[in-house]
């Protein structure tokens, strides 16, 4: 079984960006669908640099926690 991670989806002016904040991956899509699929396919690549897979021995990801905030009046 692979590894699991965040992602957070906003729709933008043009296209779907897509955000793994654990690792700081970003990618995009006409959809939703999409954005998240091109996610899933950047983050592969980037898991697959030895750099990454040293510092990541180092210093596991911890899951992310994504939540909503009210800020201003």
């Amino acid at each position: 079984m692979g590894k699991k991670f965040s992602a957070v989806v906003t729709k933008g002016d043009v296209a779907f960006v897509a955000l793994c904040p654990e690792l700081g991956v970003v990618s995009q899509g006409k959809t939703e669908g999409t954005a998240l699929e091109n996610l899933k396919e950047a983050i592969e690549l980037y898991l697959e640099d030895e750099d990454v897979q040293e510092m990541l021995k180092k210093k596991p990801v911890k899951k992310a926690k994504i939540c909503s905030i009210a800020v201003g009046s």
